[in-house]
């Protein structure tokens, strides 16, 4: 039997969830993205779940086929790309279509076509000319450097050490940046620096500076297609045109970067959740226990019901955080904080029942007389990661505190 995919179940988003409100534009991106990703995306998408992580494992085929289908211009203008009126939610839409067939596939597009866009909407019109049509067409693979081995939920000053020292014509960077999305690979790289007593968001050509070194990708339990490796900067020269923003205004860059992250990964996580309640229904419709099918039971109809419901709040909430930023609101508070923390914990908990609805065939990463796999277990691993990266989901609950009780007692 071959192996089942969400694009051999029927979608429950067609006849359960209505775009009411939603601009006419992204109803019909929607459509277009969807088939791109069908043809593109999804027969790659086991192979990019389950390879063990290496260089030779980036997933350039699926990588090459959104960029070729202009999905890595959604995010832009129209003086370099589609010029949507509403260029985050289109973004977001795209990922959650991409995240319905490979979870790590999204995380790749997030680091391209999510963080390092908005970072370049700080570049210089110089410098946004020279890298934009590449990141556009695929020809380069762009990385959003801030975490490192002893900062990431925290980006202080007093935890950053990747440092940037200005001379006169140049920055000088040294350091280590961890957890690096698409890093292995990558042409240009947003990176993160303390200089002096703050911090600056810089763009660094990786493969024509001397001085940086990509390790090797990390061993994850999922996001497989999605690498990530350390970037070391030994004496690294930057020039200072690569500035993104303002010399020592890096921090305020990056979390505007990261908000855009943020709601970008709550759409990843209504994909996930999405593929695993489609197959939990079509499970639960062709199962037959004790002479009925297992959909007859009522804890399955009553859990699912619970799910579906949930998911209509957690995509929602993404969708009215992106309308927000589009609509010019700098800090989309409480939406983004909440989408990202509610769609991700969403994302794990419908893993979890699908897997119990299917019992042992959800567990089995392969039925090895029959050749029957149901892609369960790689929905678990990866939407593990989604409750971690672009902000851990406790740092989302102190912001939604934060906006809610005051910041004078919350802190």
């Amino acid at each position: 039997m071959s192996p089942l995919a969400p694009a051999d179940v029927p979608r429950t988003q067609d006849h359960m969830w209505h775009d009411l409100g939603i601009p006419e534009e992204i109803v019909a991106l929607r459509g277009e993205v969807r088939a791109t990703v069908t043809e593109k995306v999804a027969p790659y998408a086991r192979e990019i779940g389950s390879r063990e992580e290496s260089v030779d494992s980036f997933p350039w085929k699926a990588f090459r086929g959104l960029a070729d289908s202009g999905t890595f211009a959604i995010p832009f203008g129209s003086d370099f790309g589609r010029g949507l009126a509403h260029p985050l939610l289109g973004t977001c839409t795209a990922t959650e279509e991409i995240a319905y067939h490979s979870s790590s596939m999204a995380g790749v597009y997030d680091g391209q076509c999510i963080l390092v866009p908005k970072a370049l909407s700080f570049a210089s019109d110089e410098l946004r000319a020279r890298v934009i049509p590449g990141l556009i067409s695929g020809e380069l693979v762009f990385s959003f450097a801030t975490t490192e081995p002893d900062a990431s939920s925290d980006l202080s000053v007093e935890s950053m050490r990747t440092t940037a020292t200005e001379t006169a014509d140049n920055f000088v960077l040294n350091g280590r940046k961890r957890w690096i999305t698409n890093s292995a690979v990558a042409d240009w790289a947003a990176v993160l620096c303390r200089s002096g007593g703050s911090m600056t968001m810089i763009l660094v050509d990786l493969k024509h500076s001397d001085g940086v070194r990509i390790g090797k990708p990390d061993l994850k339990l999922g996001h497989r297609g999605q690498l990530t490796s350390d970037i070391v900067f030994d004496n690294v020269l930057v020039p200072k045109g690569n500035v993104l923003g303002a010399v020592g205004k890096g921090l305020s860059v990056s979390l505007a970067c990261l908000t855009y992250g943020r709601i970008g990964i709550a759409a990843a996580g209504v994909g996930v959740a999405q593929a695993a309640l489609d197959l939990a229904v079509a499970r639960l419709r062709s199962r037959h226990l004790f002479g009925k099918p297992l959909g007859a039971m009522q804890h399955w109809q009553y859990r699912l019901a619970e799910r579906a419901t949930e998911l209509e709040c957690a995509r929602t909430l993404y969708q009215k955080a992106a309308l927000r930023v589009d609509a010019g609101e700098r800090a989309p508070e409480p939406e983004a904080a909440m989408a990202k923390a509610y769609a991700t914990r969403l994302a794990a908990d419908m893993a979890r029942d699908a897997i119990q609805v299917y019992g042992g065939y959800g567990f089995a990463r392969e039925v090895s007389e029959t050749g029957e796999t149901f892609r369960l277990e790689e929905l678990y691993r990866d939407s593990k990661i989604l409750e971690i990266f672009e902000g851990a989901n406790e740092i989302q609950h102190w912001l939604v505190a934060r906006q809610l009780i005051g910041r004078d007692v919350t802190g």
